[in-house]
C-alpha cells in the first residue's frame, strides 16, 4: 500500500481561490510600496551560511534551516568527531548553505554587493518567502512570506515616518483594525545602563520581548538566569509598567534616563518621530511600548510592530532601524531602516474577518459553454476579442452537458456564462447569463463587455 503524501509541518499548499486572496494582499502592499518610491529586488532562497550565522543571535542561529553539502558531505569528518556529536562543529564541515532566515540580513549583503550599481539612499523593497525551524503553531509557519521595505544610507527620521505612513495605508486598504507599538534600543541600552547592567543589553532585550507570551515573572526570571542582580531586576520593573501618553512616558524616561546620554538619544528620535506623524495626521494608532524589545541583534534605533486590534495573533508586521549591518560584510557607517509585512498572518487575520472582495483580478468573468465542433470555433473569435479588452474569460475545451458546465462556472465563482447555440450564431449574438441573478439576455461582443463594466 503506498505512503498517503504529506507536507512539512508548519508549511501549507494553497489551492486557486486561496492564491488569488494572498496575490489580493502582495498586490495591495507591492502598490504602497511603490507609492512611496521603493523599487523591487529579489535574492536567492539559499545563502552562504557565514552570511547568515551570528545577525540574529544565539536563538536565531538555532533557527536557521541549514543545508548539507552536496555528494558525500561526511567526507572531511573523522569517527572521533561524528562520537563527539558536537552538533554546531559538525554543521561546520557538512553544511555551507542555509535557507534565507529574513530579507534584511541577504538584503545588506545585497548592498555591498552591489553598490556601484545603486544609488544612495537606496528604496527597495522585496515579497519572497523565508524559512526557519521553529515549532509550528497558530500564526507561526516554518515556511511564510515577507514583505520588506527598507531605506539604507540616510540617517533621517523622515524615513520613519514614511514606513508609518506605509503601515498605516496598507492596513486601511487591507480594512484591518492595527496598533503600531514603536520603541528604540537607544532608551532599551540607556535602562540598562541606569540600572548597571550595561553590558547584559542582550539578554535583557531577548527576554522582555517575550513579555506578552510568557509574563512578566517568567520575563523577570530569565532575567535572573543570565546573573542579572535583583537589585537590577527591580530597578526595571517600574520602567517596565510604565503608562499614560506618548508624551507623558517621554517626560517621565528624560527624568529616568537622565544619566543615560544613549537613552535621551532615544528619548528625542522617538520625540521627534510623534511630531512629525502627528503633524501628518498618521490616523492608526501610534503607541510607544517600552517593553517592545525586538529580539535581533541588529537594530539599533527606533523598532516597530504592528497588532490587529480584532484578532488574537502574534504582531503582523515588524522591523527597525539598524545602523552598520552592512559593516558585517565590509562596509561600515551606512544605516538603514525598515518594516517587514507577515503576509501568512496578514492572510490568517483576513481569513478570519472574512475581509477579502468578493471578486478578484485573477477570476474568470465569461465561461463559454461548448456544444460541438461548430460553436467551439464559432467561440474562438470571441475569446481573442475578450481577451484583447483585457476581460478574464475562458471556454470549456470539450462538449459536455450543460448543466455539467454551468456547475463547472459555479465552482470557480465565475459570474457570467456565454451560452451559444444556432440560433445565436446566426444572430452573430451570444446568450449572456448573469450566474448570480439567472438574468439572460442576447449580447453583441460589444454589449457582453459594456455588461461586465471594463470598457
Amino acid at each position: 500500500m503506498s505512503q498517503k503524501p504529506s507536507i512539512p509541518k508548519g508549511t501549507r499548499d494553497f489551492t486557486p481561490q486561496e492564491m488569488a486572496n494572498r496575490n489580493y494582499i502582495f498586490n495591495t502592499i507591492k502598490s504602497v510600496f511603490q507609492l512611496y518610491g521603493f523599487q523591487q529586488i529579489e535574492t536567492p532562497a539559499m545563502e552562504n551560511l557565514s552570511t547568515l550565522m551570528g545577525k540574529y543571535g544565539e536563538e536565531g542561529d538555532k533557527l536557521l534551516f541549514k543545508i548539507l553539502n552536496s555528494g558525500d558531505f561526511l567526507t572531511n569528518v573523522n569517527d572521533a568527531e561524528l562520537l563527539e556529536r558536537n552538533s554546531i562543529k559538525l554543521t561546520n564541515k557538512i553544511a555551507e548553505k542555509g535557507l534565507r532566515y529574513d530579507l534584511t540580513v541577504p538584503f545588506a549583503r545585497f548592498v555591498v554587493q552591489n553598490r556601484d550599481k545603486i544609488s544612495f539612499p537606496f528604496k527597495r523593497y522585496q515579497i519572497q518567502p523565508v524559512w526557519r525551524a521553529d515549532r509550528p503553531q497558530k500564526g507561526r509557519y516554518r515556511e511564510f512570506y515577507q514583505c520588506d521595505v527598507d531605506v539604507v544610507g540616510s540617517d533621517s527620521l523622515l524615513n520613519e515616518l514614511e514606513l508609518i505612513q506605509i503601515v498605516d495605508e496598507v492596513y486601511r486598504r487591507l480594512k484591518i483594525n492595527v496598533v503600531i507599538k514603536i520603541n528604540n534600543r537607544k532608551i532599551l541600552s540607556g535602562i540598562a545602563e541606569i540600572i548597571g547592567e550595561a553590558e547584559k543589553i542582550t539578554d535583557i532585550t531577548v527576554a522582555i520581548d517575550k513579555l506578552d507570551k510568557i509574563g512578566l515573572e517568567k520575563v523577570n526570571e530569565e532575567i535572573a538566569s543570565k546573573g542579572i542582580s535583583q537589585d537590577a531586576i527591580d530597578k526595571l520593573q517600574p520602567i517596565l509598567q510604565l503608562s499614560g501618553t506618548n508624551a507623558e512616558k517621554l517626560n517621565r524616561l528624560k527624568s529616568v534616563l537622565a544619566g543615560s546620554e544613549t537613552g535621551l538619544n532615544g528619548v528625542e528620535e522617538m520625540g521627534t518621530i510623534f511630531t512629525l506623524c502627528e503633524t501628518m495626521q498618521i490616523q492608526t494608532k501610534v503607541e510607544l511600548d517600552l517593553t517592545l524589545a525586538r529580539g535581533l541583534n541588529y537594530y539599533t534605533g527606533a523598532i516597530f510592530e504592528v497588532k490587529a486590534m480584532d484578532v488574537e495573533i502574534g504582531s503582523i508586521t515588524g522591523g527597525g532601524r539598524y545602523d552598520n549591518l552592512t559593516g558585517v560584510f565590509g562596509m561600515p557607517g551606512v544605516s538603514g531602516v525598515g518594516i517587514s509585512f507577515g503576509a501568512d498572518r496578514i492572510y490568517d487575520v483576513l481569513n478570519q474577518l472574512n475581509l477579502y472582495p468578493e471578486t478578484s483580478e485573477e477570476q474568470t468573468q465569461v465561461l463559454f459553454v461548448s456544444f460541438g465542433e461548430n460553436e467551439l470555433m464559432y467561440c474562438l473569435p470571441w475569446l481573442k476579442t475578450f481577451r484583447e479588452n483585457s476581460i478574464n474569460c475562458e471556454i470549456y475545451p470539450e462538449p459536455a452537458k450543460m448543466k455539467k458546465q454551468l456547475s463547472y462556472a459555479d465552482n470557480k465563482n465565475i459570474p457570467f456564462v456565454a451560452i451559444v447555440g444556432e440560433n445565436e450564431m446566426n444572430a452573430n449574438k451570444v446568450m449572456l447569463k448573469n450566474m448570480k441573478t439567472g438574468v439572460q439576455q442576447l449580447c453583441s461582443p460589444e454589449e457582453v463587455i459594456r455588461e461586465i463594466g471594463l470598457k
